[in-house]
């Protein structure tokens, strides 16, 4: 079988480290948003979905292959001051196979990806992406309340080599949601 169509799928399994506190009191007095259709006094709540994990299939792209894809990450509160949204690496940036890695790119603005790495984005281009840290990345940053939910899509993209041996290649990614306290 042709070497260009071995390349199998890369999957990044998508863990959730939602820091969220049990339910808390309410803004204090004047630091609320006036007519915010959300209960005075109630306690703020703050939930994530993270949809489904991605899956990214490469095609042959010139020499090299390359892939896409994206879930959509749906934040729901009811924190009048808002929340932020933030991903990094659970233990490694490195996709992995057995001893075969794809490291995350080195952009740190959105960029087309080298040769043999990955990143993601939230501006749903297809080429254009940073790369993953291990540490928190601020992907989105909310004024609310978002009572029906808040949707945000990331999209993870992938550019290998033919030299790069085929098969399953695995990352887990955190997403973490802070509600703001003012």
């Amino acid at each position: 079988m042709n070497r260009r169509t071995t390349v199998s799928v890369l999957s990044l399994g998508c863990l959730i480290a939602a820091l969220l506190a049990l339910p808390a009191a309410a803004s204090p007095f004047g630091w609320g948003k006036f007519g915010e259709d959300v209960p005075f006094g109630a306690s703020t709540s703050l939930s994530v979905d993270l949809g489904s994990n991605v899956s990214l299939s490469l095609s042959p792209n010139g020499a090299n292959f390359s892939g896409n894809g994206s879930h959509v990450v749906t934040v729901t509160t009811t924190d009048v001051v808002g929340y932020a949204l933030y991903v990094h690496a659970t233990s490694s940036t490195n996709m992995t196979n057995g001893s075969a890695t794809i490291a995350a790119s080195a952009n740190s603005s959105p960029a087309p990806l080298a040769v043999n790495t990955w990143g993601f984005n939230t501006t749903g281009s297809t080429t254009d992406f940073i790369g993953m840290l291990t540490s928190n990345t601020r992907i989105k940053d909310t004024t609310g309340p978002y009572k029906n939910g808040d949707p945000t899509t990331v999209t993870y993209g992938a550019l290998v080599d033919a030299v790069q041996p085929a098969g399953t290649y695995n990352t887990a990614v955190t997403y973490t949601v802070v509600a703001k306290n003012q």
